[in-house]
């Protein structure tokens, strides 16, 4: 399983890392192809969800971001992220949102 993160901030990194065992950080859309789980950092990569969705069509599109901004979660729904998550919810179990689409 391959697992791509656009996430820059260095303490996320290493929470997803501790999560899941091989995780590919990128920093843009194109690093994405070919994953089956990309995690998208919305504070950082919000405008990059759908160029996401085009470069890896069968992937899990995860995203997470804070929670007062609904728009921006929204935007991220319609963008073709599969699931939205407060970043709160996001981290209390990260692992538990890293497993591939059924």
């Amino acid at each position: 399983m391959r697992i791509v993160a656009l996430v820059s901030d260095l303490m996320d990194r290493s929470r997803i890392s501790a999560a899941a065992e091989g995780v590919v950080f990128v920093a843009s859309a194109d690093g994405a192809v070919d994953a089956d789980v990309v995690v998208v950092d919305l504070a950082r990569f919000a405008d990059s969800v759908a160029a996401v969705r085009a470069a890896a069509p069968a992937a899990r599109v995860v995203a997470y971001g804070a929670h007062v901004d609904e728009a921006l979660l929204d935007r991220a729904r319609q963008d073709g992220a599969d699931l939205v998550l407060p970043r709160s919810q996001f981290f209390r179990d990260p692992g538990a949102h890293l497993a591939p689409a059924p």
